[in-house]
C-alpha cells in the first residue's frame, strides 16, 4: 500500500537520538496507528509497548531482535516484526524511510 486514505495525522513529530530519528504518527477510522518515518545511519535501541511491524520502504539496516544473537539484514521493500514489552537495536547503514504498524 503506497497511499492511505481516511486518516488522522498528529502535527506534531516524534524525534528520537537528537533528531536522527522522526516520525509522524497516523490514526485510521478503526482507531488502528501507524508512524512514518525516517532514520538516518547509525545504531539506535527502541522499546516497545505493543507489537509493531516495522515495514522498510527504502534503505537498508540490520536489526538484532528480542532473544537473537545474530544481527538480520533488512532492506527496502522488507520488514520485521516486534513483539510487545520488548526492546530491539537497528544499526541504519543508509538513510531509510520506514513505516511502522502498533499492534494492539
Amino acid at each position: 500500500m503506497s497511499e492511505f486514505n481516511n486518516v488522522s495525522i498528529i502535527k506534531k513529530a516524534n524525534v528520537y537520538f537528537g533528531g536522527n530519528v522522526n516520525s509522524r504518527t497516523v490514526k485510521f477510522a478503526d482507531d488502528s496507528m501507524k508512524t512514518l518515518g525516517f532514520m538516518m545511519p547509525g545504531e539506535y535501541t527502541f522499546n516497545t509497548v505493543d507489537k509493531e511491524i516495522m515495514e522498510i520502504i527504502d534503505g537498508d539496516l540490520e536489526v538484532l531482535l528480542p532473544g537473537s544473537e545474530q544481527w538480520q539484514k533488512i532492506k527496502g521493500g522488507e520488514s520485521f516484526d516486534v513483539p510487545a514489552n520488548a526492546k530491539f537495536t537497528v544499526k541504519i547503514n543508509s538513510p531509510t524511510d520506514y513505516c511502522c504498524s502498533l499492534i494492539k
